[in-house]
């Protein structure tokens, strides 16, 4: 093992400009996928005709999908069709329709939780349907609802490790440049690899935390 060498100013360099990438797409898929979740979710648990069931089915197809195969798929297949993407695009796009799915259900499930005396009581004081999912029933899922959206979200970031197969220039695609020069930085480099994920997942969940204890 080779700490010292591995940890050139220049490997490292190398490694937190991977690490940045990681960071970039995890954050707008995070974004991206949230925003697309809570439309999608919301529909779902008010079952509005039609448009409920498609959701349903994508959600489905979605969800019993592998990821790589939805990276490859929008990376590899979607420019067969006329629709070509950078690869860090691919990656975002790819990451948000699966992980949108994913939040999606746990949304609807969240909602599906409060108990629908809860619904009947605002709306017999006067609030309309939206008033009372606004006020009354988000307000409640939302509590129940952080822990499995946040561990979604760990999930994510770990995730943007698998468009290394389309070359996403990310933290394990630039770990794997830097253990190719030498076999002896396989070691010191996937122990800082590893330290990289470790932080900012482990900062995620204290987060979780205090936002359980917040809305609790």
């Amino acid at each position: 093992m080779d700490f010292a060498g591995a940890y050139s100013p220049d490997h490292l360099k190398f490694l937190l400009d991977g690490f940045f990438v990681t960071l970039k797409v995890a954050i707008i898929s995070i974004i991206a996928s949230f925003v697309i979740a809570a439309f999608v979710g919301i529909i779902r648990y008010t079952k509005i005709p039609i448009l409920s069931q498609i959701f349903a089915v994508i959600v489905e197809i979605v969800r019993n999908l592998p990821l790589l195969l939805i990276i490859f798929f929008t990376f590899f297949a979607l420019p067969e069709i006329g629709i070509e993407m950078s690869i860090e695009m691919a990656a975002i796009v790819a990451l948000t329709i699966f992980e949108s799915s994913m939040i999606s259900e746990i949304i609807r499930s969240g909602l599906n939780s409060i108990e629908k005396g809860q619904i009947e009581a605002g709306r017999s004081s006067g609030l309309t349907y939206t008033q009372t999912l606004w006020h009354i029933v988000l307000p409640q899922a939302l509590r129940r609802m952080v822990p499995p959206i946040v561990s979604q979200f760990i999930s994510l970031l770990k995730d943007t490790s698998l468009a290394v197969v389309i070359a996403l220039p990310e933290l394990m695609h630039n770990a794997q440049v830097i253990n190719a020069q030498n076999v002896n930085f396989i070691i010191p480099i996937f122990i800082l690899a590893a330290f990289m994920y470790w932080a900012v997942n482990y900062t995620l969940s204290i987060i979780a935390r205090k936002l359980e204890l917040k809305t609790s």
